[in-house]
C-alpha cells in the first residue's frame, strides 16, 4: 500500500512539474509564403533554431510555410494571428505606401542602395510608418536578389514586351510601370504562379532568382531574361503586442537573432547566385542577357511612369533625392 500510495505521489509530482513546465513555455507563430528552399524560408527556419536553442525549449517557434499568400501572411500578422512575418514587401506597400518606391522597378541602385536607405531618415520613417499603422516591428531584412523575367519566348527588347502576358504580383504601382513598357499584366497571388504559367493564363513572369527556382519554373517556362530590374529583398516583422509581452532580454534576442540570420541569409545568396542561374540552367532554360544599350531604352521608357508615381503616390520625397543616398 506504501509502495502504491509513493508511485501515485510521484505520478502527481510529475504531472505537476510537467503542466508548470507547459504553461512557462511561449509559443510563437511564424509564417512565410514561400516554400522551402526559399531563402527567407532557409532564414525561418534558422531564426527557429536559434531561439528555440537559445531558450532551451522556454519559446518555440511554430512555422507555417507556403500556407498562404504573402497578402494572407501579412494580413494575419497585423491582426496578430500569426506573430511573425518573414516575407516581401506587402507590409510596406499596405502601411507605408507613400515608401514603396523602396520595392519599386527601375528607383534601386542595388542591394547596397537599399541598405543605406533602410539605415538613414526613410528606412526609419518607412519603418515607423508600419508600427504605427501596421503595429507591426519591422526587425530586419534580407537581400533575395535582383527580380529577373521568365518567358516561353525570347525577350531581347521592347519591341518583345509589347502585349506580352506578363503575371505580376497584385501590386498596383508595379503594375502601372509594367503597363508603361507595353505588356498586359497579369495580377496573380504568388502561390498561384506557377499554375498560371502552365496553363497560359500568363505567358511571362518575373521574380528574384530564389522564386524562379523555389517555384521551379523551370517546368513551365524556357527563357530566362536577366533585366536585374528591381533589388529583392526580404522582410521580417512582429506583431508589437506579442513582441511586447516579451521580457527585455528575449526582445534583445529576437532582434539579434533576426538581424544574424538575414545577414547569414545575404552572404549566402550573394556566394549562391552563380549556383542557382547554374542550375536553372541546367534544369532547362536558355538564359539571355540584354545589354546596357537594351536596358537604358526599357529605363528610359519607364521613367515617366516611375516619376509620375512619385508625385501621385510616394510624394515624401522624389527620385532625385533618392538616388543621393
Amino acid at each position: 500500500m506504501k509502495k502504491y500510495f509513493i508511485l501515485i505521489l510521484t505520478l502527481c509530482v510529475v504531472f505537476a512539474i510537467n503542466n508548470i513546465n507547459a504553461q512557462n513555455i511561449t509559443t510563437i507563430k511564424a509564417a512565410t509564403p514561400f516554400p522551402k528552399g526559399h531563402i527567407i524560408t532557409d532564414a525561418m527556419e534558422n531564426f527557429k533554431s536559434i531561439i528555440e536553442a537559445e531558450t532551451k525549449g522556454r519559446i518555440r517557434i511554430e512555422l507555417q510555410i507556403a500556407q498562404d499568400t504573402e497578402e494572407g501572411v501579412n494580413d494575419k500578422c497585423a491582426k496578430g494571428e500569426v506573430d511573425m512575418q518573414f516575407t516581401g514587401g506587402r507590409a510596406l506597400e499596405v502601411f507605408a505606401p507613400q515608401y514603396f518606391f523602396i520595392n519599386a522597378p527601375f528607383v534601386l541602385k542595388d542591394y547596397e542602395h537599399f541598405f543605406r536607405l533602410m539605415k538613414g531618415p526613410i528606412g526609419e520613417k518607412a519603418k515607423a510608418e508600419i508600427l504605427t499603422k501596421g503595429k507591426m516591428y519591422t526587425l530586419g531584412y534580407l537581400y533575395r536578389g535582383y527580380r529577373q523575367m521568365t518567358s516561353n519566348k525570347p525577350i531581347l527588347g521592347l519591341k518583345d514586351l509589347e502585349g506580352l502576358k506578363l503575371r505580376l504580383p497584385v501590386v498596383p504601382t508595379w503594375i502601372k510601370v509594367w503597363e508603361a513598357l507595353g505588356t498586359k499584366p497579369v495580377p496573380v497571388p504568388l502561390t498561384g504562379l506557377y499554375q498560371a504559367l502552365k496553363e497560359g493564363t500568363a505567358e511571362a513572369s518575373e521574380g528574384d532568382l530564389t522564386q524562379i527556382s523555389g517555384y521551379k519554373l523551370y517546368e513551365v517556362q524556357k527563357y530566362l531574361i536577366i533585366t536585374n530590374h528591381l533589388v529583392s529583398f526580404g522582410w521580417v516583422h512582429m506583431y508589437k503586442p506579442t513582441f511586447d509581452r516579451l521580457t527585455p532580454s528575449d526582445q534583445q534576442l529576437f532582434r539579434e537573432t533576426v538581424e544574424k540570420v538575414c545577414d547569414q541569409a545575404t552572404k549566402k545568396l550573394l556566394e549562391n547566385e552563380n549556383n542557382i542561374l547554374k542550375s536553372l540552367i541546367e534544369n532547362g532554360m536558355t538564359v539571355i542577357y540584354l545589354d546596357s544599350k537594351t536596358m537604358q531604352q526599357i529605363r528610359e521608357k519607364a521613367k515617366p511612369a516611375v516619376e509620375e508615381l512619385f508625385k501621385t503616390t510616394w510624394p515624401v520625397t522624389t527620385w532625385e533625392e533618392v538616388l543621393k543616398q
